[in-house]
């Protein structure tokens, strides 16, 4: 699914209009109608409803969302607040329909004194921006904007919350924002819905097919998409009959440091629940029975030292490397690093301490092979290319590091990115809060490894592997609940995220 840009969702709607064809006053009556259709299913009956238009499209779709709701029976209050000195042409026919009903309440707002009265039990609708949005607000609307925030009214946004930038390309003050209870965006996501601090203002998002022509989508240039289901389908790989073990990889876990031992167990036991054939762990001497127990279908290739890994061999018998679970950052283990990193061949995926010794030594990026897979969080990346301060900046960055070391980055969060190494960016579209917790990302970096070690392609494997690990997390937190979801509880319903992907 793609996520494109302001302008470019222009140019599909102008698409559209000139094409299907329809007039631009009939395709917002019909975005406003499925709008509608949400709404009709949620507001309670007999609520009061208050829709604020500006004197854009937008406020043109929220008028037409007045005018239906007030036909559908609901008492609506209507107030088109004057941001602008004129008003767009199809706000202004959306105007003259909706004050030609009958008993309707419609307001001109050009003042504070113009507010309406609004109570914790209201629906609001905010029509006051769209997606065309290119700078912050000012002036009266950030007033109206402000009182709105404080009622404590359910706020149901139409496409984007007022004042949000649709594609993160000015900083939004949360104070001259609408903090939206809901967002019925059209089509397609916003890029702004995808970061952390934008979840207050977009609130719970749905996306509203509103039937915009597939050829402009399709032929719409962006770097930037969700991976849907139905495109995870397309990546898994189907089994042959008569395969063997030897047909889906010799995977090798390199990780563990005393105090740190369950992270590398946790990993190696979401690889091998992910398909792998074969899989040797190298980790410290002291925890070869631990994983015995723990991973019996695992095979240990123990470390010479007690605590911590300190030599890696056996890299020529391997189809993937998985390395930094657990690992610690001992100056012996970063030599281990170095030296494996120098002679690795085949695919990797790397991960937690290992990319913390890559940050504090930078030079050894040069080290890394073309399509490895690098799984930071946002600290860990931090770590890697710098602090930054909002979303966008440290994707922004994410993209560049992705490109300037031909790698492919996994930017862990709640939407998490995986950049390829032209910058393109696709964000996963599984996984809960309850994910969020200690070794989960390890098991991640098992599923991408087992992945990889099978011939998946790298950007394959770790856009598959993103997407497993959030839907074994989805269908676990429905099963128990989120705050009941630890990282082997995750790894446990691997099987049915997979099963999930092979229904029809």
């Amino acid at each position: 699914m793609k996520i494109l840009s302001a302008n470019a969702i222009r140019k599909v709607d102008a698409y559209t209009i000139e094409h299907e064809p329809i007039s631009d006053y009939d395709l917002m009556q019909r975005a406003a109608g499925v709008a509608v259709e949400w709404l009709l299913h949620r507001v309670p009956w007999g609520s009061r409803i208050i829709v604020l238009a500006g004197s854009g499209n937008n406020g043109g779709d929220a008028l037409v969302t007045a005018r239906l709701l007030t036909e559908a029976g609901f008492s609506v209050s209507t107030y088109l607040c004057h941001h602008h000195a004129t008003v767009s042409v199809t706000c202004e026919m959306a105007k003259r329909d909706l004050v030609a009903l009958p008993n309707v309440i419609f307001n001109e707002v050009f003042d504070v004194e113009s507010f309406p009265k609004i109570e914790s039990t209201d629906w609001i609708i905010d029509g006051l921006f769209g997606s065309g949005l290119n700078r912050p607000l000012e002036g009266l609307i950030v007033d109206c904007v402000q009182y709105t925030n404080q009622s404590g009214a359910t706020i149901v946004s139409i496409d984007v919350p007022s004042g949000l930038s649709t594609d993160g390309t000015f900083v939004v003050d949360p104070g001259q924002c609408i903090h939206a209870t809901y967002t019925l965006t059209f089509q397609l996501p916003k890029l702004s819905f995808l970061f952390a601090e934008h979840e207050e203002l977009v609130g719970k998002w749905h996306v509203l097919d509103i039937r915009l022509h597939p050829a402009a989508i399709e032929n719409a240039e962006t770097s930037y998409f969700m991976l849907t289901h139905q495109e995870a389908v397309h990546l898994l790989f189907k089994r042959s009959k008569f395969a063997h073990k030897g047909q889906f990889g010799h995977a090798l876990m390199v990780g563990g440091s005393r105090g740190k031992m369950g992270s590398v167990v946790l990993a190696s036991r979401a690889c091998l629940h992910s398909g792998v054939g074969l899989l040797t762990v190298h980790l410290p001497a002291s925890a070869e029975f631990v994983l015995h127990g723990a991973v019996p279908e695992a095979m240990v290739d123990a470390d010479q030292h007690d605590d911590r890994v300190t030599h890696v061999t056996m890299l020529e018998k391997v189809s993937a490397i998985g390395i930094g679970c657990g690992l610690g950052t001992h100056q012996q283990t970063a030599k281990a690093v170095e030296d494996l990193l120098t002679r690795a061949v085949c695919p990797m995926v790397i991960d937690a301490d290992a990319l913390n010794l890559i940050a504090l030594h930078p030079d050894w990026k040069t080290l890394l092979s073309t399509n490895a897979i690098v799984t930071p969080h946002p600290i860990e990346f931090d770590r890697l290319a710098g602090s930054s301060s909002r979303g966008m900046e440290r994707l922004d960055k994410a993209r560049q590091w992705a490109i300037d070391n031909q790698c492919i980055v996994v930017l862990k969060g709640a939407y998490s990115a995986v950049i390829n190494l032209v910058g393109e960016v696709w964000f996963n579209s599984t996984g809960n809060p309850g994910m969020a917790t200690a070794g989960s990302g390890d098991a991640l970096t098992g599923i991408i490894l087992a992945l990889l070690a099978q011939g998946y392609e790298p950007f394959d494997a770790a856009r598959l592997g993103v997407y497993l690990h959030g839907l074994a997390g989805d269908v676990a937190a429905a099963t128990f609940s989120q705050e009941f979801l630890t990282a082997g509880t995750l790894i446990d319903y691997l099987g049915a995220a997979f099963k999930k992907l092979k229904e029809k």
